[in-house]
C-alpha cells in the first residue's frame, strides 16, 4: 500500500514538471473570499479556510501565477504606504509602490451549504488539541464558483460544486481556536478533505476555461534579433516557442466605452531563443520585424 502511495505521489510530481516543461502558458489569478451562505459558524471562518485551500491548490498546480488574497495584498500596500511616508529607515529593503503583479482572472463564489460532520455519531476522548473519536463522520460542502475577467469585470463562466467525505472507524483529529493557515494539517482532517475534494472540482473547472482566455504579450524591444517580450518562464514561455506578432486594435462602444472586441492583424512570427523569469528574447522567423509596443499572441 505504501509503495502505491509513493508511486502515485511520484506520478503527480512528474505530471507537474511535464506541464511546466511543455510550456503551458499561465495566467495571473486571485482567489477572493467566498461568501458564506451556509449558515455555519464555528471557531474559524469558513470563507478563510476555503480560500486558503483553493489558493494552495492553484499554486501547487503550476498552471497559474497566483497572487495573494486581498487581505494580504492590502497589508502589503499598507507597508508600502508606511515606507513612502518617510517614517521608516528606507534603503533597498523598503517595499516600493508600483511593483505589485495585477490579476488577470479572479475567482469568487458562494458556499451555499456546509456540514462539518459533528452532528451525531461517535463519542471520543480528548487531550489538549488532540481528539480521538469513533463512529461515522460525514462532511459535506456545496456552492457555486465564478471566474471573472478583471479587465472587463464580466463573469466569464460559473459552475456548481459539491463534495461529500465519509470517515469510518477510529479517527485522530486536530483543532484549535481558529484557522491558523496550516493548510497541510487542515487538509488531513475530515473537513479539510471535503474542502480539498470540492477545490479539486473547482480547479478542474478553471483549467477547462483556459482555452477561451486569450494569452497575449507586448514587444519591449523590436528588430530582427534580440527581440524582447514581456513574458518569461513565470508565464510558461519556453525556448523554441513560436509566437505571432502584429497590431491589435481595440473596438469600443462609442456610447459606453465598453470593450467590444480586439482586432488583431498578424504581421510576422518570432521564435523564443532565451528565457528569463519575467521576459524572453526572440528572433524573427517570418514576415516583418516586430516593433516596440506591438502585441504578441500564441
Amino acid at each position: 500500500m505504501r509503495k502505491l502511495v509513493v508511486l502515485a505521489a511520484l506520478a503527480l510530481t512528474f505530471d507537474f514538471f511535464a506541464f511546466a516543461q511543455e510550456g503551458g502558458l499561465r495566467y495571473t489569478i486571485q482567489v477572493r473570499k467566498f461568501e458564506n451562505r451556509a449558515g455555519w459558524s464555528g471557531k474559524w471562518s469558513l470563507g478563510d479556510a476555503w480560500g486558503a485551500v483553493l489558493t494552495d491548490k492553484l499554486q501547487n498546480s503550476g498552471r497559474f501565477i497566483v497572487v495573494a488574497e486581498q487581505d494580504m495584498r492590502n497589508a502589503a500596500m499598507d507597508e508600502q504606504d508606511f515606507a513612502a511616508s518617510g517614517r521608516t529607515a528606507g534603503g533597498s529593503k523598503a517595499p516600493k509602490t508600483g511593483q505589485m503583479t495585477p490579476a488577470q482572472l479572479m475567482v469568487k463564489g458562494v458556499i451555499s451549504s456546509f456540514d462539518d460532520g459533528t452532528k451525531g455519531g461517535g463519542g471520543g476522548i480528548g487531550y489538549k488539541n488532540v481528539r480521538i473519536r469513533g463512529g461515522v463522520k460525514k462532511s459535506t460542502i456545496s456552492g457555486t464558483v465564478y471566474l471573472v475577467d478583471t479587465t472587463t469585470g464580466m463573469v466569464m463562466a460559473s459552475n456548481p460544486f459539491e463534495a461529500t467525505v465519509t470517515s469510518k472507524g477510529l479517527r485522530v483529529g486536530y483543532w484549535n481556536r481558529g484557522f491558523s493557515g496550516d493548510v497541510g494539517g487542515f487538509k488531513k482532517t475530515g473537513i479539510g478533505k471535503v474542502m480539498a475534494e470540492a477545490c479539486d472540482q473547482v480547479a478542474n473547472f478553471l483549467y477547462a476555461q483556459l482555452e477561451s482566455v486569450p494569452w497575449s504579450a507586448t514587444v519591449i524591444r523590436g528588430g530582427d534579433d534580440n527581440i524582447i517580450i514581456n513574458r518569461g518562464s513565470r508565464e510558461g514561455v519556453t525556448v523554441g516557442m513560436q509566437l505571432r506578432c502584429g497590431k491589435a486594435e481595440e473596438i469600443r462602444d462609442p456610447d459606453t466605452g465598453e470593450l467590444l472586441d480586439s482586432d488583431f492583424t498578424e504581421t510576422g512570427r518570432i521564435e523564443v531563443v532565451r528565457v528569463k523569469e519575467k521576459l524572453c528574447y526572440a528572433k524573427k522567423i517570418s514576415g516583418k520585424a516586430p516593433r516596440k509596443g506591438e502585441k504578441v499572441f500564441q
